[in-house]
Formats: C-alpha cells, sequence, structure tokens
C-alpha cells in the first residue's frame, strides 16, 4: 500500500507469509487425515464440501470444485463405496442426482479424526474476547472471499489461455 509505514509493511508481509505457511500445514493435515479415513485428499475435499454445503446435484459438486463431471463420477464412486455419501434420483428429475452425506458413518470416522483440532482451537480461542473472535472472523470471510474470486479467475484463465 503506497504511504504504508516500514511497521505496517513489515506485519502485512508476515503476515502474507503466515497464510502461505498455514494454507501448506491445511493441505498436509487434510492428506494425513485422507490417508487415515482410506481416501484420497480430492475425495476429501468433496465430502468436505457435501458436509459444508448439504445435499447438492453432482453437476453442483463438479462446478464447485472445477472437476470434471467425470471426474467427479469417480469419486462419487469411491465415496459411495467408503459409505460416506449416497447418490439418489433427483424426484422431479429423474436425470438428475443428488449426493447426499452419510451422517453417521461422518460421526463415526471422520469427526474422531478432526475432534483433536477442534478441541485445540477451542483452547485457543479462549484467549480472545467476543469482539476480537468476531473481528477475527469477519477478516477470515473476507479472506475466504478472496480466496474464491481467485479460484475464480484461475479457472477462468485455464480454460481460456
Amino acid at each position: 500500500m503506497p504511504g504504508a509505514s516500514e511497521e505496517r509493511q513489515r506485519i502485512e508481509n508476515e503476515f502474507l507469509v503466515a497464510l502461505r505457511r498455514t494454507g501448506a500445514v491445511m493441505q498436509l493435515m487434510s492428506q494425513a487425515a485422507a490417508d487415515r479415513l482410506g481416501i484420497n485428499a480430492t475425495d476429501l475435499n468433496c465430502l468436505n464440501i457435501v458436509a459444508l454445503t448439504g445435499s447438492m446435484t453432482a453437476g453442483e459438486l463438479a462446478r464447485a470444485t472445477g472437476l470434471t463431471t467425470a471426474s467427479i463420477t469417480g469419486v462419487l464412486d469411491r465415496l459411495e463405496e467408503a459409505g460416506f455419501v449416497h447418490r439418489e434420483r433427483d424426484a422431479q428429475d429423474r436425470r438428475r442426482v443428488i449426493v447426499k452425506l452419510n451422517v453417521s458413518r461422518g460421526m463415526q470416522d471422520v469427526a474422531p479424526v478432526f475432534a483433536p483440532v477442534l478441541k485445540a482451537w477451542r483452547a485457543s480461542a479462549v484467549r480472545y474476547s467476543d469482539a476480537e473472535l468476531h473481528l477475527i472472523l469477519e477478516f477470515q470471510l473476507q479472506l475466504e472471499q478472496i480466496m474464491r474470486d481467485q479460484l475464480t479467475r484461475l479457472r477462468a484463465e485455464s480454460a481460456h489461455p
């Protein structure tokens, strides 16, 4: 930012480096969790999207991930075989397939993998006031939107080089 103090620039740079490190560790954590669950990291990411979004069509999942519909079919085959999701035909449009989370399987197998992370996060969060947590959440939501926008940009550039 033009005119920013050296201290401000230093803090912003340190923050960006910390974000990169956190992103790298999150990817490694995701891979380790997927290994523990006996699935691959892409499948775990898709499972997470379904868990966060709720029931969705295979096409919606393909759009959310940027994967082809053929790739999503493979992901869903593996997740369904492992018991994490099931597919149902849409009652209004039999051509559409709705992907639904198997909540009991998630609670049995996925939740214990991530429970220690949640426990550690909650232990850390107690150090912050409600107002501070609200500010952190607001910033995190802005960061998520920035990343979504950049993901859209990268996909568009890849589609039309």
